[in-house]
């Protein structure tokens, strides 16, 4: 009896043991399988679309250029194919890559409604070709773009860095005015060739690459470029040191000469000055205006690359006290929020009108012509964050690993962005 009870014992031990081993095979198959399709998500292939992460619900195509990225919502295509197609341009030395984070949240906070392109016509070493090479490339990106989505009606645009300055050039190439002819309260149409004043009813409808204009945004963008006054807070606001660096501006190319003012091609003035005014060839402050609204979101401390002032379009007179910025709940890092307010030409002050300060009365010029057009203005402070000192690419999200604390900053664009 006892030996009987023995081998029955053993025998269920035995089954036991072996249903444990059988378990134990199927979790190391489950989890070999999780880890496979987890690779798929994380190995991004170099040409082709691919898809992200799946809470992300979204897919990723190639356009025009080989490794820009088109970003669109699975969910979008059984629906209703997405209108409003939004323009990602990275700064000096960037790449698309650099617009991913930020990318991502759009297509989860709009997934039937936007299409996101990150540009790379200009990334890497590319971008010392200067900003009017650069805005040339942009141009014929998002003219391929558009032909790739018929069914877009609405473009924006969002550049960082110096990609807010390329932006500014490609919509001056792009934009259009084109006549529309609503019915007349008389008998009939208006005719063609009739005047403004003979036809009241006469407008002019403004277009980017055939699209409607909706949000122009800029993110730590030097608008007034990076010559001397401070413009630069790496160098401390030391004569010296600004002027060193205007010489040696030959180091980024044409880049780095449309920065610090120093080209004269063919005997015009810098061309950021030429950028805040129409000029004959190229209307940059009409493409400009014909957006439904513009925002300069700008770093109030901590960017070492580009000053608070020329970031949010502001005479240094008219900066925020900083003891007095308080801090967003919901977005903790921005700190201020100046909401559009109606264009003036009021002339901003020009401290250095006596002395004939050159440079001065240029910088003073260009914040005038830019701000004849009203500007949502957000100052960001990440103060307090181990990310601080590098603001310039956390306000972007440039590598979360390392830039993640300025996901409020992405959230906060995202949640005011007009559709």
């Amino acid at each position: 009896m006892a030996s009987t009870e023995l081998e029955r014992s053993c025998g269920t031990v035995a089954k036991e043991e072996e249903s444990r081993r059988s378990n134990i095979g199927s979790n190391n198959t489950s989890s070999s399988t999780k880890k496979k399709s987890k690779r798929k998500f994380f190995c991004v292939p170099k040409f082709g679309c691919f898809r992200l992460e799946q809470d992300d619900d979204a897919t990723v195509g190639r356009s025009g250029n080989r490794d820009s990225m088109d970003l669109v919502s699975d969910s979008a295509g059984a629906r209703r194919s997405p209108t409003h197609l939004i323009v990602m341009v990275n700064g000096l030395v960037g790449s698309a890559q650099d617009w991913r984070f930020a990318a991502k949240q759009f297509l989860k906070k709009y997934p039937e409604d936007v299409i996101v392109h990150c540009s790379d016509s200009n990334s890497s070493m590319l971008t010392f070709h200067g900003v009017d090479v650069m805005g040339e490339r942009l141009a014929k990106e998002v003219l391929s773009v558009t032909k790739s989505y018929p069914d877009v009606r609405k473009i924006s645009f969002i550049g960082h860095s110096l990609g807010g300055l390329v932006a500014r050039y490609t919509i001056a190439r792009l934009y259009q005015r084109e006549n529309t002819h609503p019915m007349s309260k008389g008998s009939g149409d208006c005719e063609t060739d009739e005047s403004e004043a003979q036809c009241p009813e006469q407008k002019l409808k403004s277009s980017i690459a055939g699209l409607e204009p909706i949000n122009f945004i800029t993110v730590a963008t030097p608008h007034l470029g990076s010559r001397w006054h401070k413009q630069v807070p790496v160098f401390c606001g030391l004569y010296t040191l600004e002027k060193a660096a205007s010489h040696t501006s030959l180091l980024l190319g044409r880049t780095g000469k449309h920065l610090f003012l120093t080209d004269r091609d063919n005997g015009k003035p810098p061309l950021l000055f030429q950028m805040v005014n129409d000029c004959e060839d190229l209307p940059f402050l009409s493409a400009l205006g014909s957006f439904r609204r513009r925002v300069a979101y700008a770093n109030a401390r901590f960017d070492s690359m580009v000053g608070w002032s020329t970031a949010s379009l502001r005479h240094p007179k008219e900066l925020p006290d900083r003891r007095h910025l308080l801090r967003n709940e919901k977005y903790p890092h921005i700190v201020n929020v100046e909401a559009a307010k109606t264009a003036n030409d009021e002339e901003v002050p020009l401290e250095a009108k006596a002395n004939g300060d050159t440079a001065t009365k240029m910088e003073e010029a260009m914040l005038r012509g830019l701000t004849k057009l009203s500007w949502e203005r957000v100052d960001v402070n990440f103060s307090g964050s181990r990310q601080r000192f590098l603001a310039h690419n956390t306000i972007q999200v440039k590598t979360y690993c390392i830039n993640s604390d300025g996901a409020d900053v992405i959230q906060h664009m995202v949640d005011n962005f007009l559709l």
